[in-house]
């Protein structure tokens, strides 16, 4: 037995009785606020200053500090070396009359020593000096490939090829890439295409063991900083990881720098660094931690941690900015903000590990 057809009810509108708090909320943002005086000085920001509306900075590349010429400080250091090395001769001498004065076998064996000694400050010598060339030279063949860029002749891109493919000869890791431009030795190409095809061969695969070096050391320096108790722990370790990093990237790059070579890289580094790094740090780093939320993330001293490995990424940067035969045209060059995800993770890592314990 079917139901009788019921007739549709019209539709029509329910009110629902709002809560008391909800009408007095209405009634106040819909009062008209009067106008009133705020006291002490308003500071407004103009939108192209505001960085959290900028875009990531970009930084300009590092490049070798021009060397100056005969200066009052170089000439006092000479001088004064000078003196040492003929005070220290005199010594030398006077102590090998008096032995062979005393016992003639003892001054055989002082004059055989310091023959030994000379001749091993000869070799020092001379890798100090291979080395220093051997930066100029990185220096040179970078300075003339920005100098033609970006329109260089085939015959000017030929020859700086040819310079950079023998400077790398060495390298294992661009075997691959010597053997494919000399592929191209009697092929007609043009010189930009050339200079990027140089540069994506022989030095994509020295970029990213560069930048593992870098991100290795950043994240090693993020975990040490965060854990240690002491500020000068942290400060002495930074160096210390800041000079291993520099030389790294610097060996890797074909420039194998000795003692001095190593104290002209670091300096130009951080001399790199006092102009464009603290802006950095202060303009780019420290607000984007702050806008990433690391603070509300990781706590705070791991969110120093955090600071220290990206001005860690940031000498790794300029270094191998210093020790790249070619500029970074055709190839990416790193930004420090590529690092920051890699060391965030890691310290929010450890920051979980830390609570749960």
């Amino acid at each position: 037995m079917t139901e009788p057809n019921k007739p549709h009810r019209a539709p029509r509108a329910v009110p629902i009785d709002e809560p008391e708090t909800d009408r007095r909320d209405y009634a106040e943002a819909e009062r008209i606020r009067h106008p009133r005086m705020v006291k002490g000085a308003v500071a407004l920001t103009a939108p192209e200053d505001d960085p959290f509306l900028k875009e990531e900075i970009e930084l300009p590349a590092a490049v070798p500090r021009k060397h100056r010429g005969l200066t009052a400080g170089k000439i006092l250091l000479g001088s004064l070396s000078v003196l040492a090395s003929l005070a220290f001769g005199y010594w030398l001498d006077s102590l090998i009359r008096a032995l062979f004065e005393r016992l003639p076998w003892l001054g055989w064996v002082a004059a055989g020593f310091t023959v030994l000694a000379a001749l091993s400050l000869v070799v020092i010598a001379w890798r100090e000096l291979r080395g220093l060339r051997r930066l100029e030279k990185v220096a040179d063949l970078r300075a003339e490939i920005e100098k033609i860029e970006p329109q260089p002749s085939a015959k000017e891109a030929r020859h700086l090829v040819d310079r950079v493919t023998t400077f790398l000869g060495n390298r294992p890791q661009t075997a691959r890439g010597r053997k494919a431009i000399a592929s191209l030795e009697h092929e007609i190409v043009d010189g930009p295409q050339l200079m990027r095809f140089a540069e994506r061969e022989l030095l994509a695969t020295l970029d990213r063991e560069a930048r593992a070096l870098v991100v290795n050391a950043a994240r090693r320096v993020s975990v040490v900083t965060a854990v240690s108790p002491r500020a000068s722990v942290d400060m002495l370790y930074v160096l210390w990881e800041a000079i291993r990093l520099v030389r790294g990237i610097a060996i890797l790059y074909g420039a194998r720098p000795g003692g001095f070579g190593m104290m002209r890289l670091f300096r130009d580094v951080i001399a790199h660094l006092a102009v464009t790094g603290t802006v950095a740090a202060g303009d780019s780093l420290i607000e984007q931690a702050v806008g990433h939320g690391v603070a509300a993330r990781i706590s705070s001293k791991l969110g120093e941690g955090v600071i220290n490995g990206l001005m860690t990424a940031r000498i790794g940067v300029s270094a191998m900015d210093l020790c790249r035969p070619m500029p970074f045209v055709e190839l990416k060059r790193p930004r420090v903000s590529e690092f920051f995800t890699d060391l965030t993770s890691l310290m929010s890592k450890k920051s979980k590990a830390e609570t749960t314990d």
